[in-house]
C-alpha cells in the first residue's frame, strides 16, 4: 500500500514559524539590527582603509572577505528574515572571527589600529547576531495575532 508523501515546505509547524519569523523581522527594532549588520560588514571591509591599515595584505584580504560576508548575511536576512533565521549564528560566528583575526592571519599585524578596530567591530557584530538570534526567537510571540491562536 503506498502512502502518501507530502512535501517539508508544507508542513503547519514550518509555515507557522516562517509566519513568526516574517512577524518578528517586520519590527523597526529587527529592521534596525538588519541594517547595523550590512552597515558593519561595509565598514568591515572598508576598514583597513579607513583606519589606515591596508599596507597588512593577509588582514586586509581577511577583513575584505568578511566585511563582504557580513554584508551579503544581513541583505539576506533583511530580504527574507523568516527564510534565513540561522544566518543569525553566522553572524555571531564572523563577528568572534573578527574579534580573533588579528592574531591568526598571517603576519605580525597585531598593532593598536588593527586590533582595536577589529575587537570592537567583531563585538558589536557579534552582539547583533544575539540580538538577530533573539529576535528569531521571540518570533511573534507577544503580538496580537499569537495571543489570538
Amino acid at each position: 500500500m503506498a502512502t502518501p508523501t507530502s512535501r517539508i515546505e508544507e508542513h503547519p509547524d514550518l509555515i507557522g514559524m516562517r509566519a513568526r519569523y516574517a512577524e518578528a523581522s517586520a519590527t523597526p527594532t529587527a529592521q534596525g539590527m538588519e541594517a547595523l549588520t550590512v552597515l558593519g560588514g561595509v565598514f568591515l571591509l572598508a576598514s583597513p582603509w579607513i583606519v589606515g591599515f591596508s599596507q597588512f595584505n593577509a588582514l586586509t584580504i581577511n577583513n575584505f572577505v568578511t566585511g563582504i560576508a557580513l554584508a551579503v548575511i544581513g541583505l539576506t536576512l533583511a530580504v527574507a528574515f523568516e527564510r534565513a533565521y540561522g544566518l543569525s549564528m553566522a553572524v555571531c560566528v564572523l563577528g568572534a572571527w573578527t574579534v580573533i583575526s588579528p592574531w591568526l592571519v598571517t603576519g605580525d599585524v597585531a598593532t593598536t589600529r588593527t586590533v582595536l578596530t577589529n575587537v570592537i567591530t567583531g563585538g558589536i557584530i557579534f552582539l547583533l547576531g544575539l540580538a538577530l538570534l533573539a529576535v528569531g526567537r521571540k518570533g511573534g510571540k507577544g503580538s496580537r495575532a499569537h495571543k489570538r491562536g
